[in-house]
């Protein structure tokens, strides 16, 4: 077989993640055609095919599953080389993969992204939106440098560190703006409008209200928090946001928000990377820029 260039390795990784060689070659920063030229030219070098192509899809074969495994334990390696150099050099710079939550990634990247350009000029940002259970099989494999989501986690060989803590408020129709706010047992008894399933926002949700992994009345799921309050809006049900999302959410929407009586529900959002890196240091200190721009949006700084 020919030899293997980490170019090939790193679209294969592209292409095994997002299964799709349109999404997998806009991921890249190429050509669809320039990215099945590499697959299949190392397809070639090692004489057995790493894909079955679909008309809509590219799935691993046996032999992918294995080879993937193995690629990313190469190309982790081959990050941390890099890391390590970039820790050397003090200051966090370079490209930083970031992982955030959708009900996270709305609402305070603006404010980070402004916040980065003044405290950490030299980083060139990549973020990357996703479901908590893929940023931690990313992290894990090394297609992350960090994540920030909602803590606790249940992951071997990642560091965390606590960022803010935020109230999880009740959006109703506008209509009942002069009714109290239910307590958490009358709500399980209402139409709650939830995240579908992967969303540990909808975990967060059903634990408040004692509900487990299921819903007593008929429920509707919906893919961002934005659609569920446009449902409330809609005269449909009921529905919980983070606080961090009242100002965008609810602006265009004909819904009233209310707190919870004490204790009131929270969740409490962290930075998250792995054990071993290099950059460490320097994670930490990012940590302490999002803090900053989480007080300055009126978010607990968990640490006061």
């Amino acid at each position: 077989m020919t030899n293997l260039t980490l170019k090939q390795l790193r679209y294969f990784e592209a292409l095994a993640a997002h299964g799709h060689f349109g999404r997998a070659a806009d991921a890249c920063a190429i050509s669809q055609p320039a990215l099945s030229v590499q697959i299949k030219e190392l397809e070639q070098g090692l004489g057995v095919a790493l894909f079955e192509r679909g008309p809509r899809h590219a799935r691993l074969t046996a032999f992918g599953e294995d080879f993937a495994r193995r690629a990313r334990r190469i190309l982790a390696q081959v990050d941390e080389l890099g890391d390590l150099a970039r820790a050397a050099q003090g200051a966090l710079s370079g490209r930083l993969r970031l992982g955030v939550i959708p009900t996270i990634a709305p609402y305070l990247l603006p404010g980070l992204v402004a916040r980065l350009d003044q405290t950490h000029p030299a980083v060139e940002l990549h973020v990357r939106e996703t479901t908590t259970p893929r940023l931690i099989e990313e992290l894990g494999g090394g297609r992350l440098d960090a994540a920030i989501l909602a803590l606790p986690i249940e992951a071997t060989g990642l560091r965390d560190m606590v960022l803010f803590r935020e109230n999880l408020l009740l959006v109703r129709h506008r209509d009942a703006a002069d009714e109290p706010v239910p307590s958490r047992d009358a709500l399980a008894q209402m139409r709650l409008l939830l995240l579908e399933e992967g969303h540990c926002f909808r975990d967060e949700a059903l634990s408040f209200c004692n509900m487990g992994s299921g819903l007593s009345g008929e429920g509707l799921d919906g893919s961002s928090l934005s659609t569920l309050v446009q449902l409330v809006g809609a005269g449909i049900g009921v529905t919980l946001i983070p606080q961090m999302a009242v100002g965008v959410e609810t602006r265009a929407a004909p819904v009233c928000v209310g707190r919870f009586a004490d204790p009131q529900p929270m969740r409490t959002v962290g930075l998250v990377w792995r054990q071993n890196s290099p950059l460490s240091d320097q994670f930490e200190n990012l940590g302490l820029a999002i803090r900053q721009v989480a007080q300055d949006m009126g978010l607990s700084d968990a640490h006061t």
